[in-house]
């Protein structure tokens, strides 16, 4: 089998799966990461072995399962960077990136205007995608996460060494109020955390349900909103004067998380439109420290 025959041959045995741009994509996915065989190697019509025939043939049996391409081959990229992924991790996705970019336009603006030796925490940090992009952005930057998974902090360490970057990472839950003076304060907090509802199960996609780790999609119970009401509160405690706290949201729930900043004193709050126009990010600035909230707010 040639390079040429692997691209049409894993394209057209998962089409019944797939549409047709995405088993295209999936298909030069699999044989760039899987087999090292990039577009241009394809034309040149490298010959695959035996046992290369065979591990593609796994590949094919295992996406018609559903499984994400990412999963399969262990690994991806994000902003630019290599990865590894497992069942213990979200894979990172675009409008993760975008976040990431606009945290880091945010950091560069207060550069200029002088700030300098940024703090930052990375709540839920699964992969450890985005304290290690950021770091990878601005080395001077002290960068912590924390994660309640312990799978998960596996692997986000050993992205950060894959990397070469200096993370500190906590095995932490952070609706454990108990946990939180373990942390001292930090000039920038951010979160994609899980929103979704144990009801809206029956409408997600069954690679994203049957395969991705559900700690970090189902908040635990029907209120869709308790990690960021607890993560804002927490901010409340833990960001200095003029720190940021950043938010990945889903465009259903984004003006109600804009809400929670609102009623916690937050200013110069933003809701951020993704590549597809889909409100996903939020933003809020804490001009004064304030003594924490009420318990159960």
């Amino acid at each position: 089998m040639t390079s040429s025959e692997a691209l049409k041959h894993i394209t057209n045995s998962i089409l019944p799966t797939y549409d047709a741009g995405e088993a295209a994509s999936i298909a030069a996915i699999v044989l760039e990461d899987g087999f090292n065989v990039n577009p241009q190697k394809i034309i040149q019509e490298i010959v695959f072995d035996e046992i290369q025939v065979n591990q593609l043939n796994e590949i094919v049996k295992r996406l018609l399962a559903h499984e994400p391409v990412q999963y399969i081959l262990g690994k991806t990229i994000f902003y630019g960077l290599p990865f590894k992924v497992n069942p213990n991790v979200l894979i990172p996705r675009q409008e993760t990136e975008e976040l990431v970019a606009w945290i880091i336009e945010t950091l560069n603006d207060g550069q200029k205007a002088g700030k300098r030796n940024y703090r930052i925490l990375d709540i839920g940090t699964g992969s450890g995608c985005i304290p290690i992009a950021l770091k990878k952005n601005n080395e001077e930057a002290e960068i912590h996460a924390l994660d309640v998974s312990k799978g998960a902090l596996k692997i986000a360490m050993e992205n950060a060494e894959l990397n070469n970057v200096d993370i500190e990472f906590h095995e932490v839950d952070i609706l454990n109020e108990n946990n939180w003076s373990d942390f001292s304060n930090f000039d920038l907090i951010v979160s994609n955390p899980p929103y979704i509802t144990e009801n809206e199960k029956g409408v997600m996609p069954e690679n994203v349900l049957k395969f991705e780790p559900h700690l970090a999609l189902f908040s635990g119970n029907e209120d869709a909103l308790i990690f960021y009401k607890k993560i804002t509160k927490f901010a409340l405690e833990k960001l200095n004067k003029d720190g940021w706290l950043f938010y990945e949201t889903n465009e259903f729930n984004a003006e109600d998380a804009r809400q929670i900043l609102i009623e916690n004193r937050f200013n110069k709050i933003e809701i951020k439109k993704d590549i597809n126009k889909k409100n996903r990010m939020l933003r809020g600035k804490l001009i004064s420290n304030f003594p924490a909230l009420p318990a159960g707010r």
